[in-house]
């Protein structure tokens, strides 16, 4: 028997890039003797250790597991491409970064797919694992593969090499898997799986597609948090103490699925949280607490929860951070409290460029609320204005364009007003994706030619010093909504993509559009198909998937859409 740990430790360390990533011996990660436990779990994030490592999600299922003397929740992560080719060369399978054992050898492999461009990644991690990557090609010696996260919602494109999917919100229904799994561990891999099926919130591929309705947690307050969470030794995406304080968005934007697939609307109590805070701040060391949902300054105590986390750090100079802070006057009064600590730049996530548009999305952001909130973020201090844009979005023509431009003009001129050169405004543009479970699922997204034309436009009109424009790759972009509505039909060109060295689909260095271009060429797959308008009375792939929210709901608010697309067109004729 090969001694894994050793053979890292003198042959590839000394000659990869971040040996780091694969120690697994960080603060606060737990170290079980796997012998001695009824289940031995690995969590399996289809991206590097410094993304994986900054996914909340995992870190909360690794604490509540682990809690279990009886099981042993270890973690992988896709190792970086000198990482591979130096396993392929020594022929080492992938390990779990705690014990470095196969992870082959565990019971369960679950991965946390947060987007579609992690979906190669996956099946290279159980390749080099020397798993079957399509389930049905799996024995009784194999780990069970399971899924969950946003990616789930539609887990059509990946139920080849799915045994199971979670759909919805982990923390409660992880234990269940796992009693279930205990406790019918002499049956078979097919007996299991039909045993897990009957647990509400898991899809079985392989047992057809029955209505599946999503987990939620009814009590935050309740459920476990880590307030111990592994500490890493190299910096990650998000190096520092999260802080869960909600759960859903009271906001309406249709294009949003996170909206949509987490509601209702929970908070959690802010005595908790202030507790939690304390915790984490013992037990890491970290330098900032970020009070993180999809829309924080919707918190109903988010001023007094900032107010006395505040003055409780501020002579420790940790800072307070709201990644989804809004602009009005209450989220500037929370800025200024946060800025009290350490400056920061302000993030404002417009969407559209003009109001017309922004109501068209049902994103309720006047220009003049955007003008005056960046006028106090400037006099506060800021120097630095990020906004978010998208392009292709329904209803939207040459004048929403212009309006991105016109928009982060106005506020530069605001910022030079108080900080002179010192002013900046970043433009950050993607392509709008038709996500499943909206009101736009319906919807045609634009090829990337047509996002190549607008980009072009945008780069056209934006060369103003102080002025910074970023874009996504269209052509990730066109294959992220490829599999956003893709149906069990891409699963071959997935796997052909991937044997022909589809890798890290989200990094721009190992993107390669002329390999998916290929695979989906060989497999008879039209692109076009899946990036069309869809027939609003038709079934979609993904009805079955239960999100909580009715389909009527969603065609309600796409016709409130279209009435203000069609009402701006009349205007247009008549003018």
């Amino acid at each position: 028997m090969i001694n894994l740990k050793e053979i890292l430790e003198k042959k590839v360390f000394p000659k990869i890039s971040k040996p780091s990533r694969y120690l697994g011996n960080e603060l606060h990660s737990i170290h079980k003797d796997l012998s001695r436990t009824d289940l031995n779990i690995v969590l399996a994030f289809p991206d590097t250790y410094e993304i994986g490592m900054s996914n909340l999600g995992l870190q909360i299922l690794y604490s509540i597991l682990n809690e279990r003397k009886n099981i042993a929740a270890e973690r992988a992560y896709a190792p970086w491409p000198d990482m591979e080719e130096k396993m392929k060369e020594l022929k080492l399978p992938l390990f779990s970064l705690e014990s470095k054992r196969p992870l082959s050898e565990f019971d369960m492999i679950g991965f946390s797919i947060q987007h579609e461009l992690t979906y190669t990644n996956l099946l290279n991690m159980l390749d080099l694992a020397g798993i079957p990557v399509r389930s049905n090609e799996r024995s009784e010696k194999h780990p069970i593969i399971f899924a969950g996260g946003p990616s789930s919602y539609n887990p059509l494109p990946l139920s080849a090499f799915i045994d199971f999917f979670v759909i919805g919100e982990a923390e409660e229904i992880i234990l269940e898997i796992a009693d279930a799994v205990i406790k019918n561990k002499s049956l078979k891999r097919s007996e299991k799986l039909d045993i897990l099926n009957s647990i509400d919130g898991i899809y079985v591929p392989a047992l057809g597609e029955k209505r599946t309705g999503k987990r939620t947690i009814k009590d935050l307050d309740r459920v476990p948090y880590p307030t111990a969470p592994i500490v890493p030794f190299m910096d990650i995406v998000h190096n520092r103490a999260v802080l869960e304080i909600m759960r859903g968005c009271p906001r309406g934007c249709r294009f949003c699925q996170a909206r949509f697939v987490t509601s209702p609307v929970r908070q959690k109590d802010r005595k908790i949280l202030i507790d939690n805070a304390e915790k984490l701040v013992r037990n890491t060391g970290f330098e900032e607490i970020s009070l993180v949902s999809l829309s924080s300054s919707d918190y109903r105590d988010i001023k007094p929860l900032i107010e006395e986390l505040s003055k409780k750090y501020k002579d420790k100079r940790i800072s307070i951070s709201l990644p989804s802070l809004r602009i009005d006057s209450v989220s500037m009064e929370i800025a200024k409290a946060i800025r009290d600590v350490r400056q920061t730049s302000i993030t404002i996530a417009p969407e559209a460029g003009t109001e017309v548009l922004r109501d068209i999305l049902n994103k309720k952001l006047p220009e003049k609320e955007i003008i005056e909130g960046v006028a106090r973020a400037f006099e506060m201090g800021i120097q630095t204005i990020k906004l978010y844009f998208m392009i292709g979005l329904p209803g939207e023509n040459n004048e929403d364009l212009a309006g991105m431009i016109e928009l982060a003009n106005k506020i530069l001129d605001v910022g030079k007003k108080v900080h002179q050169k010192r002013a900046r405004v970043i433009i950050n543009v993607s392509t709008f994706i038709p996500k499943p479970h909206t009101p736009f699922q319906w919807e045609r997204q634009i090829s990337k030619r047509e996002t190549e034309e607008k980009q072009r436009f945008l780069k056209d009109n934006s060369r103003i010093k102080g002025l910074e424009l970023k874009w996504h790759d269209p052509a990730a972009s066109w294959l992220e909504g490829l599999f956003s509505r893709g149906d069990k039909e891409l699963c071959n060109a997935l796997e052909t993509a991937w044997r022909m060295g589809a890798r890290f689909d989200a990094w721009n260095e190992y993107f390669k559009i002329s390999v998916w271009e290929e695979a989906l060429k060989k497999e008879g797959i039209d692109p076009e198909n899946y990036l069309r308008e869809r027939d609003i009375e038709a079934p979609l792939p993904w009805d079955f998937i239960d999100t909580g929210i009715k389909k009527d709901i969603l065609k309600k608010e796409r016709e409130k859409a279209y009435e203000l697309i069609n009402a701006r067109g009349q205007q247009a004729c008549r003018g």
